[in-house]
């Protein structure tokens, strides 16, 4: 995104699918005595007053510095493109520069620490916040704000999800522990509309408990983070140090956890945040506080975005649903008889509106659980019967699986290369180019058929994932692209 660029905060401390199995919900009581009706001049800083004892700053400190990508920590800064390999050195950073001088810390000090946000949800103490905000980390203290004052706690890992980025401690307790701590309500994030007031509370740059005011922007945004992406934007004010804190609505109820931002070169807001939703943390909270862990359902296919071309090649009447590129062997949807080519628009009574919605709702899916799933093949409507299994983390990647080169592939049927009037059906079909991407940038087009990668023939989507799973980052492949009767090469960075 040239010189913007999103900023996923990132601990240098360090697919289908989860079951939201709903934790029932504590008696949440710190919050405001009544709903505002409407909204007055003290409304915000009545919110602050009260919940602000209930929002906790978090510090890490791990043993190790642990580098990441374009996506990084408040403590790491910024910093756009790969991590720099061996005997290489790092481009100015100005932000990296402030945050050095705040904090007088340069990245090779050790141990390293870092800074973030979290907030109270029961007496006992738990503690929701992000899981790039404790990764790695060897010890976390929380500070509480207490009549003025703040006291420091340690804190222990309750349990923590890499793939939502949520994660839960709980303040340890000794002699002089309070017997009840101050803590905020979860709200719901399932009704809520563009344009409501929302308040967060967190410790941007280091500077604790600031409050900052503004609207939800947007709902349901997608910014690449995984496959569960649903995102509210927002326009209050946040930054580094603010992951892991409350969104906070007019009634004092919590409904998102500030976790991203579209940040300037800088690293500061440009009005652009990201929480994750609240429901989500509902979800999976009772898994965190008993288990430690999040049990997810795989549904074992590789699917992908059904664009108008394909849609008339599939005879579909419309672009809706979820087209199965791949179907893994002996896997759930193997077993049930999915087949590649299937188009899945209805998943246990819920409608497939698009390729994002399939991974959120086998989310929901218990594993074990037999579902209907309602495919369209070749024009005809059919329900197929499936069982649920457990996903493992070496099958994570395989479904929905993100292509490093912004590119959505499938293979060439008879059918499709005579309605596409391709001249064979060897290769396979390009049928999406994200935009930005490092395919897009170097001319890949919606359309070309991909004959060899690296030298390689390219028969299959097969032997596309194939080469592609070989390259390492920031490797170039040479393509052998066909396009309206000719062919050319195209070299392009992977990503």
């Amino acid at each position: 995104m040239h010189k913007s660029f999103l900023l996923f905060f990132r601990s240098s401390c360090a697919a289908l699918l989860l079951t939201f199995s709903m934790a029932s919900a504590p008696d949440f009581t710190y919050a405001l005595s009544s709903a505002p009706q409407q909204l007055s001049s003290n409304l915000f800083v009545e919110i602050a007053k009260k919940l602000n004892p209930a929002v906790v700053n978090v510090s890490t400190k791990s043993k190790t510095e642990k580098a990441h990508n374009n996506f990084r920590s408040p403590r790491n800064g910024p910093r756009s493109g790969p991590k720099p390999g061996p005997g290489q050195g790092r481009s100015p950073d100005p932000f990296r520069d402030f945050y050095d001088k705040f904090f007088g810390e340069r990245p090779n000090q050790k141990p390293k620490r870092g800074m973030g946000s979290g907030f109270v949800i029961d007496k006992e103490g738990h503690i929701l916040t992000n899981y790039h905000v404790i990764e790695d980390a060897e010890e976390i203290v929380v500070m509480l704000e207490d009549k003025g004052t703040e006291k420091e706690y340690t804190a222990t890992l309750i349990g923590s999800d890499s793939k939502t980025d949520i994660a839960l401690i709980k303040i340890n307790r000794d002699a002089n522990t309070p017997k009840e701590f101050p803590f905020l309500r979860l709200g719901s994030s399932e009704n809520l509309e563009v344009g409501e007031w929302v308040v967060a509370i967190g410790n941007p740059f280091g500077l604790s408990h600031t409050v900052t005011v503004g609207v939800v922007s947007a709902l349901g945004r997608s910014i690449g983070a995984g496959p569960y992406d649903e995102f509210i934007q927002t326009d209050a004010s946040i930054n580094p140090g603010n992951s892991g804190g409350p969104l906070i609505n007019i009634e004092g109820d919590v409904i998102g956890i500030n976790t991203a931002i579209i940040s300037g070169n800088t690293g500061g807001n440009v009005g652009i945040g990201f929480a994750i939703p609240i429901n989500i943390a509902k979800g999976i909270l009772q898994d965190l506080k008993e288990k430690g862990s999040v049990t997810r359902g795989w549904l074992g296919v590789m699917i992908q975005k059904i664009t108008p071309e394909l849609a008339k090649s599939f005879g579909l009447n419309q672009s809706e649903g979820a087209l199965v590129g791949d179907v893994i062997p002996d896997g759930p949807a193997f077993k049930g008889g999915v087949k590649r080519g299937d188009v899945i628009v209805r998943f246990n009574g819920e409608t497939v509106k698009d390729m994002e919605d399939l991974p959120k709702i086998v989310a929901a899916t218990t594993p074990n659980s037999v579902v209907n799933v309602d495919v369209i093949r070749e024009g005809a409507s059919k329900t197929l019967r499936v069982k649920i299994e457990v996903l493992k983390d070496s099958q994570a990647t395989v479904v929905a699986k993100a292509d490093p080169l912004g590119l959505q592939v499938q293979d060439i049927t008879a059918e499709l290369a005579q309605s596409l009037q391709l001249e064979d059906d060897q290769g396979v079909l390009v049928s999406d180019v994200t935009p930005g991407a490092s395919a897009a940038e170097s001319g890949i087009r919606r359309g070309d058929v991909i004959a060899e990668m690296n030298r390689s023939p390219v028969n299959n989507t097969q032997d596309y994932h194939r080469l592609l799973s070989s390259l390492e980052k920031g490797a170039s492949v040479l393509f052998l692209v066909k396009r309206g009767g000719t062919t050319i090469y195209v070299a392009i960075k992977a990503g």
